[in-house]
């Protein structure tokens, strides 16, 4: 009876051929592995390049707005307070003139009055839009609540606001969401000419959100260059501070209506 068996020579020859067979399937798959670890960490670094590139634009926005702030306050402490104490200080000389009558020294005298008191006026009017003592001392909801009584005061808008959410004391946070609302108040009355405006909080799926919207000219929100202003910036960079997400909507003579989370 014969028997068929593989000559060893041939046998040596497969060993081999499977040998580099998986040589090469693992020399292919180190590669691969090598190129797409390397491709991963590529996309991080530019994920982390894009990052800070946003946070540089965010720091920017806020130096700007921050710059823009102080000459306001500048200019609006030269024209209404050192105006007023000038002619003030000129009054206060007048009365030292010899041969003053009775009346003109009443008129000086009340003149004096009149002019210290619309400088504390406005004094106290500076000193409140950098920070409202109602929202220092009773936080968030009151401080939106007052800041909707004085753009009503204006005759020129009314608000409606409401709350439903809970506020806690993180002052620091709140204070974002309220110079939020500022910004979209004032962009509402200044651009939009609206003579209405909405604010609700109210949580949305555990979330805290808050809605805005009012009845102005609006805007092409599909056109991302109505988006790049500076005010925009501002809150952009505010909504990043808060880890929150906004989401603007208008179109021309529809108003505008803005969802942001905190």
């Amino acid at each position: 009876m014969n028997t068929h068996s593989i000559p060893e020579k041939d046998l040596v020859t497969i060993i081999l051929y499977i040998s580099l067979f998986f040589i090469i399937v693992a020399v292919s798959l180190i590669i691969f592995f090598y190129f797409s670890r390397k491709k991963i960490i590529q996309k991080e670094l530019e994920k982390k390049d894009l990052i800070l590139q946003y946070q540089k634009e965010q720091l920017h926005a806020v130096i700007i707005t921050q710059e823009e702030e102080r000459k306001r306050i500048a200019q609006d402490l030269h024209d209404d307070i050192s105006s007023k104490l000038n002619i003030v200080s000129l009054n206060t000389h007048l009365l030292s003139s010899p041969n003053l009558t009775e009346e003109e020294t009443a008129e000086i005298t009340g003149n004096i009055i009149n002019l210290t008191a619309k400088a504390l006026e406005n004094s106290r009017k500076i000193a409140h839009n950098l920070l409202s003592p109602v929202f220092e001392k009773f936080g968030l909801n009151a401080g939106v609540e007052e800041l909707c009584e004085e753009f009503e005061s204006s005759k020129s808008v009314k608000t409606y606001y409401k709350n439903e959410i809970d506020f806690d004391d993180n002052i620091d946070r709140h204070l974002h969401i309220f110079r939020i609302l500022q910004e979209l108040m004032n962009n509402s009355l200044r651009h939009g000419k609206a003579t209405e405006i909405w604010i609700a909080f109210r949580k949305n799926n555990g979330i805290n959100t808050c809605y805005y919207e009012d009845n102005g000219i609006g805007f092409d929100s599909k056109n991302l260059e109505n988006q790049k202003g500076l005010g925009m910036k501002n809150i952009d960079s505010r909504i990043s501070f808060l880890n929150g997400t906004i989401k603007f909507d208008s179109e021309i003579n529809k108003g505008i209506a803005v969802i942001f989370t905190f």
